[in-house]
This record gives structure tokens, sequence and C-alpha cells, in this order.
């Protein structure tokens, strides 16, 4: 997972999974390891290889609270692995001027609840940067990096979603990666705007992100069992997004269910509804499912009532399957 400077973007993982996969194909010559180590792995290539890299943030110094920054610091320095204030606007700041001067500047902001802070700054600035000045000047070498959605304790501070807000902005790309499978360990680079077909199937096409891929792979396999052919894509950018691999998908399937943690309403979900009932309206055989989370704050105690769980999921498959 190599960090590269293509331009502003606002990467967001997930707490608990391993991650990666290369252009056009899956690695060979790799390691299983979990999220936190790739993401680790990521930073030390981009260290290494551009001395113009800086990654700093609340808590990196010692390795963050997911331990994804581990060892960085002694590394290489505490001049360019460092902690910050605990002030998310300051660290967007920060990291937008850093970059606008050349440098490679990694962010991260510690859960992407704490991200909101940093809006204007994001999106008044970084994602405006270049239009304004008429390409004459970029923070093209910014990355902002914040774990996101569910981990099963953290209420509604520590466990929202807030990938749409940043998606109807012009200027950003969101990245997504989430699959269980080798990282290699060399430098690469993932392409973006890009989507991945992990699951090949007839009867109804499956879109989703992040973590919610496990859960959908879980559907599948149990829809699987009743019949129920499921192709399975995992995004992996939001903006951009690869529409055509999309169509293509529910051309030959008829129908398609989207997936996400993050609230029904204005979820990004509903622009994929939208894009592809336009693009695809002749070949759906059923309306666009979307099974997400609710319209509510994240709950604590109720959490397994509002995620977008495997048996939600399947039956929608069900029911768009035989509507």
């Amino acid at each position: 997972m190599a960090l590269r400077g293509l331009g502003r973007r606002i990467s967001i993982g997930k707490r608990c999974f391993s991650s990666a996969s290369e252009v056009e194909k899956r690695p060979r010559d790799g390691k299983q390891i979990n999220l936190f180590s790739a993401i680790n792995q990521a930073l030390h290539i981009a260290l290494e290889t551009d001395s113009r890299a800086y990654v700093f943030g609340e808590d990196v110094g010692f390795g963050g609270v997911f331990r994804c920054t581990t060892g960085l610091a002694d590394r290489f320095g505490r001049n360019r692995v460092f902690n910050t204030p605990l002030c998310e606007q300051g660290i967007a700041g920060f990291a937008i001027g850093l970059a606008a001067m050349g440098n490679r500047a990694i962010a991260e902001i510690q859960f992407a609840d704490y991200i909101y802070p940093a809006f204007d700054q994001i999106v008044n600035e970084a994602a405006k940067f270049r239009y304004r000045s008429g390409n004459q000047f970029n923070c093209g070498g910014l990355t902002i990096r914040s774990p996101y959605g569910a981990v099963g304790h953290g209420g509604h501070y520590h466990s929202q979603s807030p990938e749409a807000f940043f998606c109807h902005v012009p200027g950003l790309k969101w990245l997504y990666r989430l699959a269980v499978e080798e990282v290699p360990e060399r430098d690469y680079m993932l392409p973006l705007s890009q989507a991945e077909v992990i699951r090949q199937g007839s009867d109804i096409t499956l879109v989703g992100w992040g973590a919610q891929l496990s859960v959908l792979e879980r559907a599948c396999d149990e829809a699987a069992k009743d019949g129920i052919s499921c192709e399975l894509i995992d995004l992996r950018t939001l903006i951009p997004w690869d529409k055509e691999t999309v169509e293509a998908s529910v051309r030959k399937t008829g129908r398609l269910l989207v997936s996400h943690e993050a609230p029904v309403t204005g979820g990004f979900g509903a622009e994929i509804s939208a894009s592809i009932a336009e693009r695809c309206f002749l070949r759906l055989e059923a309306p666009v499912a979307r099974i997400c989370g609710l319209d509510t704050p994240f709950p604590l105690v109720y959490e397994p009532f509002y995620m977008p769980t495997k048996n939600k999921v399947l039956d929608a498959i069900k029911a768009t399957v035989n509507y």
C-alpha cells in the first residue's frame, strides 16, 4: 500500500482487516498481514523512498492508537514523524501548507469522527487550492489518513462513516480498500477510480467498500446455498468511482444492491443507485436495493441493530432476486 501524492486524498481505512492488491491483478509475491501492518509498511516505504515525506498527527510519535506508525519515529527521526497538538483544523492546515511547498504531507486524523473540525480546511482550502490558482500551485502531495466505522464498542464518537460529506466536494479523491489477501512487500501503487470484481456472479450485483465487503462476502456465501449467484465488486475509490465496471456487471445480472455503514439518507449508495438507474434502466429486473446504516446517531449498546449485517443483506438479496 504505497502512498503517492496524485491529488488531494482522504484515505479512510477500516480498523480490523488486512488489505491490498496490485494494479489489475492480485499479488503472488507478498505475505498475509493485517491492515495496520500493511499501513505501517506503506508508511515505511513512503518515508524511505522520498526524503520530502512527513508523517504527523495525534500520538503518531509513539505508534498511534492503532499502532500504524510504530517504529517510524525511531527509524526516520522525530523531525519527519511527530506528534501534533489536539487540533484537527491545525493538522489539516499545516498539512496543506507543507504539501503546497512541494512536500509529501501524510496527516493522520485519529478517528474519522474527529475530522469535522478540519472540514473547512479540507473543503475550502485543499480541494480548491489548484483551481483557484489556475493550476499555478497545488497541494497534490497531501494525504489525510483516518480510520472509520464500527469497532464494536465505539459509540457515536468513534464509529462514524463520513465519506459522503467529502464525496460532494470537487478536488478531493476518496480512497477505500479492503480485502483479506496478500500484501506485496515492495513499493507498488493502486489505481485510482478502478474497481475490482472480487467474485463473479450472474443473478445480482453487490457493491461495497471498506469493511462492509467482508459482510457482503458472507452474504454471497449464504445466498449461494440457495442457488443465488452473486457478483461482488469492491469499489475501492469513491471519487471518482468506477461507473463502467458496475454498469457492465448490472447489465449482466439485471439487479444491484449497494451497502455501506453510513446512514442511508444522502449516503454514497444513493449516488451509485441514481447513476445505475440512469445507465441501466431498461436492464434492471428490480429496484436498486440499499442496505446501509440507520438515520440515527451511531448507537452504543444498539450497534448490532444499526449495522447493515449479513442477514439484512441476505434478506435484501432474496427480495431483489424474487421481485
